[in-house]
């Protein structure tokens, strides 16, 4: 499929923008004193909620829907399913090939998090370098799932980029924490954890013109389903769990709620 070179740079622009919220984080860790976690919590609960309600209403129907008129009703269909499971199963073996201790998913308590061991440093230094690089593979096929809803789906590019933008703002904070308690250096603490949510634009331009020559309408379905897969996995396993521990249980719903209920009304208004 040909995209004209306006639709590769508004989607390769939101993806960037989704991509750099990692540095947000990093800047509110370091210049706000007191961020407000319930708001953070609610905030990864609409997060997730955006991007359970688009896969499974949106992108894992235009996957179907697709691949049932090049393949047939049941064929298509299975076709579309085991594209999601084996989306789930990408991100999971990415994610099994972090170590879970420094997996900056696995999300330690913020006001640990706040407080600067001094006695620590070498430690810390190497906690956040690690957290940079997880991030980065994490980031990867995030990237690439958000500049091809971008170029399918301007709308439906801008709900992802928003989505995965809020959810990046505490990974930026757990780059930058400890490697600004190691070194007392802001500028390193936020270099990092912009260079680290690059890796966001790089996998989707790599994802692109990669597998450019390959594109067909059947392999769009297969990737739609793929990244509705992603999605979902990326919402169960890392937002709602940070989401929960933050705030009270309830907030998270709320968010994730009204999360849903902004796509599903966005859905409405464009069709």
């Amino acid at each position: 499929m040909n995209y004209s070179f306006e639709n590769l740079l508004f989607a390769f622009g939101i993806t960037l923008f989704a991509g750099l919220s990692t540095g947000i984080g990093s800047l509110l860790a370091l210049r706000v004193k007191n961020i407000n976690e319930k708001f953070l919590s609610a905030a990864l609960g609409f997060s997730a909620g955006v991007m359970i309600y688009v896969s499974m209403i949106e992108m894992f129907a235009e996957a179907k829907a697709s691949l049932e008129s090049l393949y047939g009703s049941t064929r298509g269909f299975t076709y579309t399913t085991l594209a999601f499971f084996a989306g789930m199963a990408v991100i999971a073996i990415i994610d099994k090939l972090v170590p879970s201790a420094k997996n900056p998913h696995e999300v330690h308590n913020m006001d640990k998090l706040i407080e600067c061991e001094k006695s620590k440093k070498d430690d810390l230094y190497r906690t956040g370098l690690l957290t940079a690089l997880a991030i980065t593979i994490h980031n990867f096929p995030e990237g690439f799932a958000n500049f091809i809803g971008a170029l399918e789906d301007p709308a439906l590019g801008i709900s992802i980029g928003i989505a995965i933008a809020i959810h990046n703002i505490p990974e930026g904070i757990s780059v930058s924490v400890p490697i600004y308690c190691a070194t007392g250096s802001k500028k390193k603490a936020i270099g990092y954890s912009f260079l680290s949510g690059l890796s966001e634009p790089l996998g989707a331009l790599v994802g692109y013109f990669i597998l450019r020559s390959f594109v067909t309408d059947a392999m769009f379905g297969v990737a739609f389903a793929l990244i509705a897969g992603i999605m979902v996995y990326i919402s169960f396993d890392e937002l709602l769990p940070t989401a929960e521990k933050y705030a009270e249980h309830h907030i998270v719903i709320y968010g994730l709620i009204a999360g849903m209920a902004v796509m599903a009304l966005s859905l409405l208004i464009l069709n």
